[in-house]
């Protein structure tokens, strides 16, 4: 049987720690999606400000697909906006490059909950 790896973009927890340690605040928000479902897991970042929902896809349309659907309300993404990328790189550039803010030490999430 082959090892799911950790280090994987698909893997919530190693995406989850990439955006931390990027400075980025966010939280998980589930990740028991039903086995036949495309989504693996959802997070958010920036909570309480900007709150942009991340779900992760896989096999969605097709076998080996990966993609990332962004929602915050058409604020700063389109709604429902897809990125197909296999690059953490790739995912906090788009952060960055959309205004999202990185930690701040007066947030009630700065301590990573």
């Amino acid at each position: 049987m082959k090892q799911k790896s950790k280090n994987n973009i698909t893997t919530g927890g190693y995406f989850l720690n990439r955006l931390r340690d990027s400075g980025f605040i966010a939280i998980r928000l589930f990740k028991d999606y039903p086995i036949h479902d495309p989504r693996k897991w959802t997070i958010m970042v920036d909570p309480g400000g900007q709150s942009i929902i991340i779900t992760c896809y896989v096999n969605k349309e097709s076998i080996g697909e990966v993609y990332f659907e962004f929602n915050d309300g058409s604020s700063k993404f389109t709604n429902n906006y897809k990125l197909k990328t296999q690059s953490m790189e790739v995912i906090i550039t788009t952060l960055i490059e959309k205004g999202v803010p990185q930690k701040q030490e007066d947030s009630n999430y700065s301590k990573n909950e």
